[in-house]
């Protein structure tokens, strides 16, 4: 049962840091310089979006998007399935 808690908040986890690369951040929770002063990591999200523009990939920022969240949490699901069988 424990096992399972940790593996939701770690799922929790990893969707919340999508969803903060992702262009639907609606939150502001430091300050403008960045989290940890790294610019780069501004409050509002969106960060997908500013890294490819300027770049040919950046008219694909919602296919980029969802293949990579559809890949991380396959990703996922296969590391939880591994540790999580048990061999007889």
């Amino acid at each position: 049962m424990t096992k399972r808690i940790i593996w939701m908040i770690i799922t929790f986890g990893i969707a919340a840091v999508l969803l903060y690369l992702s262009r639907f951040w609606t939150f502001d929770l430091w300050g403008r310089d960045g989290l940890f002063d790294i610019k780069e990591l501004r409050s509002k999200g969106g960060l997908l979006s500013r890294w490819l523009r300027g770049t040919p990939f950046a008219p694909f920022e919602l296919l980029i998007w969802v293949g990579g969240v559809f890949a991380i949490l396959t990703w996922l699901e296969k590391v939880y399935g591994f540790l999580g069988s048990k061999k007889q």
